[in-house]
């Protein structure tokens, strides 16, 4: 057991998992005109992958503790990489949507167990490297949608698409499986571990901060660029420049983070961080050029990079709930608000204007600045 290799291992898996969701993202037009379904139909099939997701998580903190984030870890990459393939032989609705909620299972498997992993290398390291892995999760997206993007230009069908890269991935997932490892594991009734645990004190402080992160980003993905177009009066064109840039921002930090981390320290990057994400939340609302609300994309994306892997991290370590059940606790407040928090935004934005959308995106920036002191872990 080498921790070298055990960081590359789970870095691979990261890189996987996020080149399957971007993979995923680029033939979404020609799934729903496979399945003949509008945006009303397909939402049947994306609220199904949510709640596989959500009904993950706390087994998955459970399983962790139990049988160790390794073991957990690989099992659900080996089911996230099959289900990734067999989502492209969904051809109807009643099929697809048994199938996309067994592929949330195991996307939310892997969120918890792989963060799991990820943190038992960081402490034997002795050093932060949890924001390099979401910053390769990150990269893998985009790799994902850009090799899906060289699908649509070869006319691959989804099938061969899947197929291919499903093949692609599994000899990266097979050489990262073959790593050893030995996670920490709990007996049965040993430590505080409830299968559904609710955060309180300081880690519902952690939960939040990992919440108004996820919003934010889910907001600039969902509704940046209908925002520009629809009330700023911008080109489409140029529109979807300001989510690139956001994007690009939050890889660049990302794999940045660690090393400033491990300078300054979680809590004062965390709250600078947090002013940062405030500050270009509020660029884009106040936003009345293209040249502004580009500036404010590459400001929030910088300032919530780093969020959501520390939190993880500070789940992880959380001296009253056992690191699975801490982890998955977080995660839901995260990926729930990641799930859930646009279609809200959008509703507000119908209500009274995506402006205002906006403006509670950076209210609610403020949380991650105010409750970074919650990152210190108390014994």
């Amino acid at each position: 057991m080498h921790v070298v290799h055990a960081r590359r291992a789970v870095a691979a898996i990261f890189f996987m998992f996020g080149t399957f969701l971007g993979a995923w993202a680029s033939r979404i037009r020609d799934i729903k005109a496979v399945l003949g379904v509008e945006e009303a139909g397909f939402g049947l099939i994306l609220l199904a992958m949510a709640s596989g997701a959500f009904v993950a998580f706390p087994f998955t903190g459970h399983w962790v503790d139990r049988f160790g984030a390794v073991r957990v870890t690989k099992l659900f990459a080996f089911g996230l990489l099959t289900m990734f393939v067999v989502l492209s032989v969904g051809v109807t609705v009643l099929l697809m949507v048994p199938i996309a909620f067994l592929t949330g299972f195991c996307i939310g498997g892997l969120d918890v167990s792989m963060n799991g992993w990820g943190a038992e290398v960081e402490k034997a390291l002795g050093r932060p490297v949890m924001s390099s892995y979401h910053g390769l999760y990150s990269l893998g997206a985009a790799v994902g949608a850009a090799a899906g993007a060289g699908a649509l230009w070869l006319d691959l069908s989804v099938l061969v698409h899947f197929a291919l890269w499903g093949a692609l991935m599994g000899v990266l997932l097979t050489a990262a499986a073959r790593v050893g490892w030995t996670s920490d594991r709990r007996s049965p009734g040993s430590g505080k571990s409830p299968f559904l645990a609710i955060p309180t004190g300081a880690l519902l402080l952690v939960g939040l901060m990992a919440l108004a992160s996820a919003l934010a980003e889910g907001a600039v993905t969902d509704w940046a660029a209908i925002y520009q177009i629809e009330e700023l009066g911008f080109s489409s064109a140029r529109a979807v420049i300001g989510f690139s840039i956001f994007s690009i921002a939050m890889v660049v930090m990302r794999l940045a983070g660690d090393q400033l981390i491990a300078r300054f320290g979680p809590v004062k990057v965390v709250r600078i961080s947090g002013c940062a994400a405030f500050v270009g939340t509020v660029l884009i609302v106040w936003g009345a050029n293209i040249w502004v609300v580009w500036l404010g994309c590459a400001i929030m994306g910088l300032g919530n990079a780093v969020i959501f892997p520390v939190a993880m991290s500070r789940a992880a370590a959380d001296p009253v709930l056992s690191p699975g059940t801490a982890i998955a606790a977080v995660a839901t407040l995260g990926y729930g608000a990641y799930l859930l928090g646009p279609p809200v935004l959008g509703f507000i934005g119908q209500v009274l204007s995506l402006r205002a959308s906006f403006a509670l995106v950076a209210v609610l920036a403020l949380i991650i600045p105010f409750a970074a002191g919650a990152l210190k872990v108390r014994r």
